[in-house]
């Protein structure tokens, strides 16, 4: 299978998909102004691409919609 989707990122991916360290997108995580990933399974935590992606086009930024980016 050629070109699979990623749909889930672990956390050092997921800190590189937003141009950032592991450390602080870990911080940011923590402080809650990125959401915490998932646990798809039990010890397993991953963050949806999707979700990252909303982030980065700031269409995840809430009482925002009426702004012009």
């Amino acid at each position: 299978m050629k070109d699979v989707p990623i749909l889930f990122a672990t956390e050092r991916n997921a800190a590189r998909l937003l141009d950032m360290k592991q450390a602080e997108f870990r911080a940011l995580v923590e402080a809650g102004h990125l959401p915490r990933g998932r646990e798809i399974a039990p010890g397993l935590v991953r963050w949806p691409v999707d979700d990252l992606r909303r982030i980065a086009s700031g269409d995840a930024a809430e009482g925002m919609g009426d702004v012009s980016w």
